[in-house]
This record gives C-alpha cells, sequence and structure tokens, in this order.
C-alpha cells in the first residue's frame, strides 16, 4: 500500500471530506476531526486493514499522517 492509499483510507475511516489537502507531513492531532473517538476508530481501522493491533501509546508516539502510515506497513 502506498502512502496515498493509507491517506485516502485514513481520511474515509475518520470521515474527512478534504483528502486533497492531506500529505504525509500533516500532524492529524491538529484535524478538525480528529477526536478520542477517532483514536478508537483508528484503533479498529489497523486491525481490519492491517491485521495489527496498534494501541493508544503507538498513536501518542505518532506526529504526522506517514508516522500512521510507517506504523501500517512495520
Amino acid at each position: 500500500m502506498t502512502i496515498q492509499e493509507f491517506i485516502t483510507k485514513f481520511a474515509e475511516a475518520v470521515e474527512i471530506e478534504d483528502v486533497a489537502s492531506l500529505e504525509g507531513d500533516t500532524p492529524f492531532r491538529e484535524l478538525d476531526e480528529w477526536s478520542s473517538l477517532a483514536v478508537m476508530i483508528l484503533i479498529a481501522f489497523y486491525d481490519d486493514e492491517f491485521q495489527k493491533q496498534i494501541g493508544e501509546k503507538e498513536i501518542r508516539q505518532a506526529q504526522t499522517i506517514e508516522d500512521l502510515y510507517n506504523l501500517a506497513i512495520a
């Protein structure tokens, strides 16, 4: 999966309408749609899409969408 494909799927999961504004270096916590619910959605997203178990600790350590992508492909 490319980073652009990840960004598209991330945007769908977190319900971000303006996908074109997102890039790998986008700080995801600054997005209006980011919330504690988004954290739970993201954990489920990793489980469904990548069969990976991540937790809040890993998400807290990530700063950008690319950081989240790197967790997915690691």
